[in-house]
């Protein structure tokens, strides 16, 4: 059974949705970017109902000045009330919930890594996790140089090239944001959720979809490091495809039983 909640946030009032379940175990979907709580796709929607058919609570919301919720929208790096909110009233509309563990895709995974503790979550699904500052058109570096490799490997790329059916502007720009590369900041977004994520140790998990852009700029990124990672074979960042879907269900509800 599907509720739509309201509950109150620094002066404004956020919607959510509960899915319930009779579980102790909860889990809250975090939606990235400016997406409302149904998710890309309706995606997050159709998870929810997946996990609680499985028997775990859900609770999915829209962060202030999205979707059905008042306020300013300030963005993910603003939201941590949002969040510590969301998990106060999924306590209260189900209240045998004795453990909560959140699932977030893009940059909804970098609110979670960064807010998640301090609003009383103990374990986090991290799905592509946003660490790129730069706001231009192009993929990230890491994406860039991928991309490249896979199409000077294939002779299919050669023949688009020498047919004209690439973009040489689009190209050429590639290029020059690889030659003008600069040192990484240790006070920017990548070092901070990468420490994050260290600091949640075994309670965080990473899901990577393998030919996401943004994937692969985490995974480059975070080559050292050794949290849990379940990579999924598709290039859809938001996990759209039916075999996507299905393979994510499985991993969160996998997280959730351990």
């Amino acid at each position: 059974m599907r509720r739509v909640i309201a509950f109150p946030c620094g002066g404004d009032t956020l919607i959510g949705s509960l899915d319930a379940a009779s579980g102790s175990t909860g889990l809250v979907i975090v939606s990235g970017g400016n997406e409302v709580r149904v998710g890309a796709h309706r995606g997050m929607a159709q998870l929810a109902a997946d996990v609680a058919a499985a028997g775990y609570p859900v609770f999915r919301f829209d962060r202030r000045g999205i979707g059905d919720s008042t306020g300013t929208n300030r963005g993910f790096l603003s939201s941590a009330d949002d969040l510590a909110a969301a998990v106060a009233g999924f306590r209260r509309e189900a209240p045998q919930i004795d453990r909560i563990v959140s699932f977030g895709n893009c940059d909804a995974a970098s609110t979670l890594a960064l807010f998640g503790r301090a609003a009383g979550i103990e374990r986090v699904l991290l799905a592509n996790p946003w660490i790129v500052e730069d706001r231009d058109d192009l993929p990230p570096d890491a994406a860039i140089r991928a991309r490249y490799a896979a199409r000077l490997r294939s002779p299919a790329a050669w023949l688009r090239l020498a047919r004209g059916g690439v973009d040489l502007a689009k190209l050429a720009r590639g290029i020059v944001k690889l030659a003008r590369r600069t040192p990484s900041d240790p006070d920017g977004l990548a070092a901070r959720v990468l420490a994050a994520i260290d600091r949640w140790g075994d309670d965080a998990s990473i899901i990577l979809a393998r030919g996401d852009a943004t994937a692969i700029a985490y995974r480059a990124a975070a080559s050292r490091s050794t949290t849990r990672t379940v990579t999924l074979d598709t290039d859809s960042h938001s996990f759209a495809r039916d075999a996507d879907r299905i393979a994510l269900r499985d991993a969160v509800i996998d997280a959730l039983r351990r």
